[in-house]
């Protein structure tokens, strides 16, 4: 099931739709209140200064237990599902020695590099190598591992950071990816500035009100993939940065599983979150209310819809704070 997911989420900028978020009665519609969107102006990595220079040789353990030693880090590849790493490493200064990206890295300052990932996903070995990275960047989000293999092989040192999505998973990132690339001083100074800004977006959701119960649903409607996020999912951490309630959480589901309508029923969620792409696969609001069970869950009959492109929903990288505020925005600000 998780690589059924990775497969088809395709990370993109950053634009919020919300509806009303006031917990009401399911027998009495929401009036007064259409569709709204809140929009990040800076979508853009921000780097945390200009390129400190690296203090290399180093050797690191990569997350898959190997030792690496990185002794030129002029050419850079940061290649992952989710784009967080490339994300880092432009966040740290250092986008000038990136020679690539992946298909998820779609922020303006890496949108000209040559794309590696030309299977959705999947690494191509001739890809990279022409390329003639000093280093790659990556984690077992992508593969595949024969490819990762076949670049160590090949004498390019392969570093492989954790691939968990989580907030806490954020500073980890940083620091190893920093570590790899001889510059642990700038990434202190990340984690410091992401840290702060994860800490002031939390602080962001209402006071003394009772947490929304918020469902997110994985919908690819072009493929027939229709999931419901829970415990470990990712979207679990973001609902709770914002103060709100897992649904799907709630009723002891765990990472994605399919959508029933009896399950989403059960979870009532008071908004339902998704990305961008995934409502525009199921032909918009309209659309997704139209699935079986949405309708009649209190998101579905108030039309309390959030969607967020996937640039930075599940992405978990430097702008991880920038992406819950805006969602905190959307969701707690709409119609307040």
């Amino acid at each position: 099931m998780r690589r059924l997911v990775t497969l088809l989420v395709l990370p993109a900028l950053l634009g919020l739709t919300a509806c009303d978020t006031t917990t009401t009665p399911a027998a009495t519609p929401a009036t007064g209140c259409g569709p709204a969107t809140a929009v990040v102006a800076d979508t853009d990595v921000e780097p945390i200064g200009a390129d400190p220079g690296s203090a290399l040789p180093v050797t690191v353990t990569s997350a898959d237990g190997t030792s690496v030693t990185v002794t030129d880090a002029s050419r850079v590849l940061p290649v992952n599902l989710y784009g967080s790493i490339a994300e880092i490493v432009f966040s740290l200064g250092l986008g000038g020695r990136v020679v690539g990206r992946d298909t998820s890295t779609t922020f303006p300052a890496a949108a000209h590099l040559p794309v590696v990932t030309p299977a959705g996903h999947d690494l191509s070995a001739e890809s990279v190598l022409r390329l003639a990275p000093t280093v790659v960047l990556a984690d077992r989000s992508i593969g595949p591992a024969e490819v990762l293999a076949q670049l160590r092989r090949a004498g390019v040192p392969v570093v492989l950071v954790d691939d968990e999505q989580s907030l806490a998973a954020v500073s980890r990132n940083i620091r190893a990816i920093a570590a790899a690339l001889g510059v642990p001083q700038a990434g202190e100074r990340l984690v410091d500035r992401v840290e702060a800004e994860i800490a002031a977006a939390r602080r962001s959701a209402p006071p003394d009100t009772a947490p929304l119960r918020i469902a997110f649903l994985y919908v690819r409607g072009t493929a027939g993939v229709y999931l419901i996020g829970g415990a470990g999912a990712g979207s679990d951490e973001m609902i709770r940065a914002i103060g709100a309630t897992d649904a799907g959480t709630e009723i002891g589901l765990s990472k994605f599983r399919p959508l029933t309508s009896e399950g989403l029923i059960n979870a009532a969620p008071d908004v339902i979150l998704v990305m961008t792409e995934g409502l525009e696969s199921v032909k918009g609001v309209e659309g997704l209310l139209a699935l079986p069970g949405v309708g009649q869950t209190p998101a579905g009959v108030h039309r309390r819809i959030v969607d967020m492109d996937d640039g930075l929903l599940l992405t978990f990288g430097a702008r991880t704070g920038k992406a819950i505020k805006a969602l905190a925005e959307a969701v707690h600000g709409a119609c307040s």
